[in-house]
């Protein structure tokens, strides 16, 4: 029952603080004491005789909210995971692939969460992968087979209302569970403020349509944990060992050479991965063999990020879409070290490719996935540095070749601004993740600094 009619209404209580004094209301709801706090007695006064007029009409009061019936906005009329579907629909049609796929584990885990009854018949793994996989996916929603269909009703006809959402106790249970991995142990920061991030604009779009009066979600200092775009210094390589792991993947048996220009694109030109498997062969200008001047030019104007095939429209792994915080149509033009036109040029003619071919192919032509090249790069990490190196942050992704090649265009002084453009960032963003790997130029900081700054005696 969410209702009672076992009310005591106590008095105001004063807290008097070192800054300031704050007033109380109390009272409780079958045993459990509940508080309301006010800056003034006069909003506190008026408060407290809102809830005696309530008992005095014989009205009962929410166990979920702990306020009178009368008090309560739509939410609880409407089913959180009713809710949750339709949110994730809406979301469907104006997010990507990788947006619809952390949407629905993050309202997977508030659903979690907000089941009045753990299941019992059910496994727990069970119950997640139909929510992430089928509830909360609006193409493959309706190709549920019968035993997601099953756990779904389960889950509908379990599932607390959006009232839970006006209950404190229960908002902060929630945003735990979305701060926690399955093991018990406090998930990654970025992950818990992606969570929380999606969670507002659902929390939003529920007051948008008069579902909840205001968003319950804590805002200000502290609310959301912080975190740091800076790279890891650790992380980045040094030409030695940059040359070692190219080199082993080079001869590596299957597919190495193509895999060797295609790591060595990232550590020339600083490209995004998947900006570099959307290439074709037309979108490299290459200088003649004979011209003095060897530098190449790359030009970037599509992205394929490997999304999965159930989180895109047309069922495909890669989603096209344009360059990462560009107009639609915008493009980017790079230049290319003379060591990547000899290495693109050979590649080009060992593979007899055409210009609408794409530059890197898979296998059997296709566009290259991203397991095979996650799959390289461990590989040479673990047969190229020791057994140190290879437990370190020291190039453990792909896309640290891309840092690598942005830090080293800083330090060898080419202009922010320049280097933002060619990697498609802003100068805040490049300054924000990039500025403690600029190094070399202390000693001449530090002459400029003693010219300014001497004294004369």
């Amino acid at each position: 029952m969410d209702t009672t009619y076992n009310v005591k209404i106590w008095s105001i209580r004063v807290y008097r603080g070192k800054q300031k004094t704050s007033y109380s209301v109390r009272w409780s709801l079958d045993g459990r004491e509940w508080r309301q706090p006010f800056d003034t007695r006069a909003l506190a006064d008026a408060f407290r005789s809102e809830l005696v007029s309530a008992t005095r009409r014989g009205e009962a009061f929410s166990l979920t909210t702990g306020r009178p019936v009368s008090h309560q906005s739509g939410a609880s009329a409407v089913n959180w995971y009713d809710f949750a579907v339709q949110f994730a629909d809406t979301q469907w049609h104006r997010t990507a692939g990788n947006s619809r796929k952390n949407t629905a584990k993050a309202l997977m885990t508030a659903t979690v969460a907000l089941l009045r009854t753990p299941p019992a018949v059910f496994k727990a793994v069970d119950v997640r992968t139909a929510l992430r996989e089928f509830a909360f996916n609006t193409r493959r929603r309706e190709e549920a087979p019968a035993e997601i269909l099953t756990i779904l009703k389960w889950v509908e006809r379990n599932t607390m209302t959006m009232a839970a959402w006006e209950d404190p106790a229960k908002v902060d249970e929630v945003l735990h569970a979305l701060g926690t991995k399955l093991d018990g142990t406090r998930a990654a920061a970025s992950s818990v403020k992606r969570n929380r991030r999606i969670l507002n604009v659902a929390m939003e779009y529920a007051v948008k349509h008069r579902i909840m009066r205001t968003n319950p979600l804590p805002k200000g200092r502290g609310s959301v944990p912080k975190t740091s775009s800076a790279i890891d210094k650790r992380s980045l390589l040094n030409p030695e060992q940059a040359g070692r792991l190219l080199g082993w993947v080079r001869r590596r048996p299957r597919g190495g050479k193509r895999l060797h220009a295609f790591f060595a694109t990232l550590y020339y030109a600083g490209p995004r991965p998947e900006e570099v498997v959307a290439m074709r062969v037309a979108d490299v200008r290459l200088p003649e063999e004979g011209e003095d001047d060897q530098w190449c030019e790359l030009l970037f104007h599509t992205a394929q990020p490997e999304v999965g095939k159930n989180w895109t429209d047309d069922g495909e792994i890669h989603e096209e879409r344009g360059l990462k915080g560009r107009a639609a149509d915008d493009t980017r033009v790079v230049p290319g070290h003379p060591s990547l036109t000899q290495i693109l040029r050979e590649h080009i003619k060992a593979k007899y490719l055409k210009p609408g071919d794409l530059l890197f192919q898979g296998e059997k032509g296709e566009m290259l996935a991203g397991s095979v090249i996650r799959r390289a790069w461990r590989s040479a990490r673990k047969e190229v540095l020791t057994p140190e190196e290879f437990a370190s942050p020291l190039g453990k992704r792909v896309y640290d070749l891309r840092h690598t090649c942005l830090t080293n265009w800083l330090n060898a002084g080419v202009p922010p601004a320049q280097v933002a453009e060619w990697a498609g960032n802003s100068v805040t963003v490049l300054f924000a993740v990039y500025a403690r790997c600029v190094s070399g130029q202390l000693g001449d900081l530090k002459r400029r600094i003693e010219d300014w700054t001497g004294l004369s005696r």
